[in-house]
């Protein structure tokens, strides 16, 4: 992506986006623009359609109706050449079980032709960099600490954190916020889902709130809240 894209690239453009499970519209025809290398979260209830915005942003869902741009480039078309440069931080931790954390990196790294300082990033999330058990035997906030180390391995244009502070004590919550900023900071665009508004408006600017697959309240520019 053309890290200097045009005034009206707009960064991230999600217009007239629809998308169902069965007959249930989990999103339903919704826009709005968030510019480039700012910060936006999403608040409302369990299934108001938050987790379904970010994975359709992310490409792991197929919108049903409408379509996403990114500096200019349809996602879902160009959707082979953008996933390098953008990352989803969910729930699904999808973490090699039988590796320990250096293990995890490496293939990361291997997969996506990446070079990094491996320890340097371990200590960056407040991991041991020596050690050596399986990533099976770790807690719940150990397991999100290295998830956020292959954020910061990728280092992408776009950043979707869905529940990014969930399992983490206020250590770790600071955690976070201080090295996404640090992306945010270098030009990353940030989509954070979250149940925690007093937590996520310490990085994020903008806010969207949603329910039943609508905007309800928004910040951001070019806001469709959705079909009725």
């Amino acid at each position: 992506m053309d890290p200097t894209p045009a005034p009206d690239a707009h960064g991230l453009v999600v217009d007239d986006l629809a998308r169902r499970f069965g007959q249930r519209w989990a999103v339903a025809r919704i826009g709005f623009t968030l510019p480039r290398g700012q910060a936006c979260m999403v608040t409302g209830a369990n299934g108001s359609g938050k987790t379904t915005l970010l994975r359709c942003v992310a490409t792991a869902l197929k919108p049903h109706h409408g379509r996403i741009r990114f500096a200019k480039v349809d996602l879902w078309r160009q959707r082979r050449v953008v996933r390098s440069r953008i990352a989803l931080l969910s729930h699904a931790t999808r973490l090699y079980e039988d590796l320990d954390a250096r293990g995890n990196l490496r293939t990361w790294a291997s997969l996506g032709g990446l070079e990094a300082d491996i320890p340097d990033l371990l200590q960056q999330v407040g991991l041991p960099p020596s050690r050596t058990d399986p990533v099976k035997t770790f807690s719940a906030g150990m397991r999100r600490r290295l998830a956020l180390a292959r954020v910061l391995l990728k280092r992408p244009d776009l950043l979707l954190l869905d529940e990014p502070f969930t399992a983490l004590d206020p250590e770790g919550r600071d955690l976070v916020i201080r090295l996404v900023g640090e992306l945010q900071a270098q030009g990353t665009t940030l989509l954070v889902a979250t149940h925690l508004p007093a937590v996520a408006g310490r990085l994020c600017a903008h806010h969207i709130h949603m329910e039943s697959g609508r905007i309800t309240e928004s910040t951001l520019p070019n806001t469709v809240k959705g079909a009725g």
